[in-house]
């Protein structure tokens, strides 16, 4: 079950894989897949199997079959760290989708020598770019130009639920305030940062199935 946000002549429907589809644009915005962390971290000797990626995969797989998107855009973090073969493993997979482009809107993780950027299947903005009404960028843009909505990344915002008998549960999130919208980190293999909510912020709790508007 998804949530809906309306920005100008924009809707935005928050979706449960911790992607936004927003109909006019054709377009689809994640943001943090940290694809490769897994063979990052092996090279430092920490045993994480490869196939922890493969969730990831079968997501973006899904959201360009449902949504059948001319655009797919990263907001940044796409790859973590330096090359290794899962690289040359994505942008194979990207190419089964000819009809949609895929974007990178390159992140602070994307470190990637130029040529590898050339020979991907990925179309690179170095800086935030404009789409309609949508400022996107990797980071939190400070100073949002008046009329514009900052999708972003980087924070992988996190919001801890409390039950009746005191257990609690930390979740992924949507993290909307004033007129910038934080996206929850895509990848599975990311952790989260638990945010403090301010007045007048909107949170959207994710779980597998939907989107719960916590405030």
């Amino acid at each position: 079950m998804t949530s809906s946000l309306n920005f100008d002549n924009h809707q935005l429907e928050l979706l449960p894989e911790k992607a936004i589809w927003v109909p006019n644009l054709n377009s689809i915005f994640t943001a943090d897949l940290h694809f490769g962390k897994a063979a990052h971290f092996r090279k430092s000797g920490i045993p994480i199997p490869e196939q922890i990626h493969d969730h990831d995969l079968g997501l973006i797989r899904y959201l360009v079959l449902k949504y059948k998107p001319i655009d797919f855009y990263f907001l940044g973090d796409l790859f973590h760290s330096d090359w290794n073969e899962q690289w040359d493993y994505l942008n194979l997979f990207l190419a089964e989708f000819g009809e949609t482009t895929f974007h990178l809107i390159k992140g602070n993780h994307d470190i990637l020598s130029p040529i590898a950027y050339q020979k991907s299947s990925f179309k690179i903005h170095v800086e935030p770019i404009i789409i309609g009404k949508l400022l996107l960028s990797h980071e939190p843009i400070d100073l949002i130009p008046e009329g514009y909505l900052n999708l972003c990344g980087h924070i992988h915002p996190g919001i801890r639920l409390v039950g009746k008998g005191r257990q609690s549960f930390r979740i992924p999130c949507f993290h909307l305030r004033s007129n910038q919208l934080t996206l929850p980190a895509f990848g599975e293999f990311t952790g989260l940062a638990l945010i403090k909510p301010k007045t007048g912020d909107q949170i959207f709790g994710v779980t597998q199935k939907k989107i719960i508007q916590i405030l």
